[in-house]
């Protein structure tokens, strides 16, 4: 596992379907990009920014040229997954960007996004490129039951706000698997359950809870993660509405525990059990971004 790491998806019924490592963080396997090699070429979501060239070279080794590419669909607008968006579009001259509509305008200009983003990440912006522009021209807004047809596979858009108000899963009925983005979780490899993943400000429980439910009634046999690549999707979904929730309960019983809400994170960051998987600095940092994405939610809903 290792940088430019180029593997193949063969969760369930999958074929055409590839994705790189671009040890986002530093951590090996965190950022998936997927390469979908279909008659229209794809790439699903796009990385951090920094490394694109990593992306181009595994496009390169699947037989995609630059000029070949006509797809880039970034699942949501969260830098982790479309911070890479601009440059691949001016590296691919040829591919359209689809984004979620909500997103779109972020893509065209995302300085506020790069503040909010720093905001959020806090010292992880360290590992971000700042997100270079696309022009409006080459960006095709999605909504809810759109489809991009990519000749012999097509992407079916449903959108699953509760991650993010901008994000969007993808079924590709071909394969029987949906690109999850963050909805399903984070299910690393070597771990004994599905993380959450809970960033501020915009986290909510019901939609997150909602958005597990459309993804168990498209019942797909595949699973494509925007983190640590594709699995069979068995009881990956039930168990992650189990441990969101409790993980919400979790986070409200330690605020009516500790003094104050600096407390509560600091004991959730103390006492992260992913050290070993990801690695410290990503682990404590984003159980911290977990933790006050809760504390959020929280305050919004009282």
């Amino acid at each position: 596992m290792a940088l430019g790491d180029l593997y193949e998806a063969t969760a369930g019924e999958t074929s055409d379907l590839y994705y790189v490592d671009t040890e986002m963080y530093d951590t090996a396997e965190y950022g998936s990009i997927y390469i979908l090699d279909a008659e229209r070429p794809a790439l699903v979501d796009t990385g951090i920014g920094l490394r694109y060239e990593t992306i181009i070279e595994a496009m390169d080794e699947v037989g995609i040229a630059p000029d070949e590419l006509e797809a880039i669909v970034p699942t949501h607008v969260h830098l982790d997954h479309a911070g890479g968006a601009g440059y691949l579009a001016a590296a691919c001259p040829n591919a359209d960007v689809y984004v979620h509509e909500r997103g779109a305008e972020h893509l065209v200009s995302p300085e506020r996004l790069w503040e909010g983003t720093k905001a959020a990440v806090e010292d992880q912006i360290s590992h971000y490129a700042e997100p270079k522009p696309i022009p409006e021209e080459r960006i095709t807004p999605l909504e809810d039951g759109d489809t991009i047809d990519l000749g012999d596979h097509a992407l079916d858009v449903h959108h699953a706000p509760g991650h993010a108000p901008h994000q969007a899963v993808f079924y590709d009925a071909a394969n029987d698997g949906v690109f999850t983005a963050d909805a399903a979780g984070i299910l690393t490899p070597g771990l004994d359950k599905v993380r959450q993943t809970s960033p501020p400000p915009t986290f909510d429980l019901e939609q997150i809870l909602a958005d597990v439910e459309l993804l168990q009634e498209l019942d797909p046999s595949a699973l494509y993660y925007g983190h640590f690549g594709d699995h069979p999707t068995g009881d990956n979904l039930s168990e992650y509405a189990d441990v969101i929730e409790g993980w919400v309960d979790d986070v409200a019983a330690a605020r009516e525990r500790f003094e104050d809400d600096e407390a509560v994170i600091e004991h959730f960051v103390e006492n992260v059990d992913t050290v070993e998987a990801w690695g410290e600095e990503k682990a404590r940092a984003e159980e911290r971004m977990n933790v006050r994405g809760v504390l959020t939610y929280l305050d919004r809903r009282e």
